[in-house]
């Protein structure tokens, strides 16, 4: 019999400054706790960073009484929260998405509407703002990676996307995540 495994989401957030990434990790490791995954970036002048950090109940309870101080120190927002592991009930089939346009409010939302209506569930995303080469235009980017139902007709979904896309001028791309 597989234990089940148990989780923290650690969601940090304030001013950015060098060693945040070191203290945050060294939290955990001292704590007898794994990080699993993590997202971390710097938007704006702010870091953001959210972990599910691994471990037994009792490492994990002493992470959490961590925090506080943590948050003292680092002069950010820590949150947490208690999790399991993710259920596997249904066949998702992993597939990325790839758009790009010229920046205008709208385009996250409208992609996000998109998916919903059709019940395929965002699993990550990541967007991003740069200028084109030649013109200088600000450019918006998007990547994100859906669980499509495998019992959905993909050459469908996909000619219905594209067409979609194309009519807020969005370019886009979607093809199964290899490997």
């Amino acid at each position: 019999m597989t234990r089940q495994k148990t989780y923290l989401v650690i969601s940090a957030l304030g001013e950015d400054h060098p060693g945040i990434v070191n203290q945050i990790s060294k939290t955990v490791l001292e704590h007898g706790c794994n990080i699993e995954d993590s997202r971390m970036t710097v938007l704006g002048g702010e870091f953001a960073a959210i972990l599910l950090v691994e471990g037994k109940w009792n490492t994990l309870a002493k992470i959490e009484n961590a925090l506080p101080e943590l948050e003292r120190q680092l002069g950010m927002t820590i949150i947490s929260k208690r999790t399991g592991e993710r259920a596997t009930g249904r066949n998702l089939l992993p597939y990325a998405v790839d758009v790009i346009s010229m920046d205008h409010p709208g385009i996250v939302n409208n992609l996000a509407g998109f998916f919903a209506e059709r019940k395929i569930n965002i699993e990550d995303m990541a967007t991003s703002t740069y200028a084109a080469a030649h013109t200088g235009t600000t450019m918006f980017s998007v990547h994100m990676t859906v669980g499509i139902p495998a019992d959905m007709h993909i050459a469908g979904l996909r000619e219905e996307f594209m067409d979609y896309c194309d009519g807020l001028n969005l370019d886009a791309v979607l093809e199964p995540i290899k490997g």
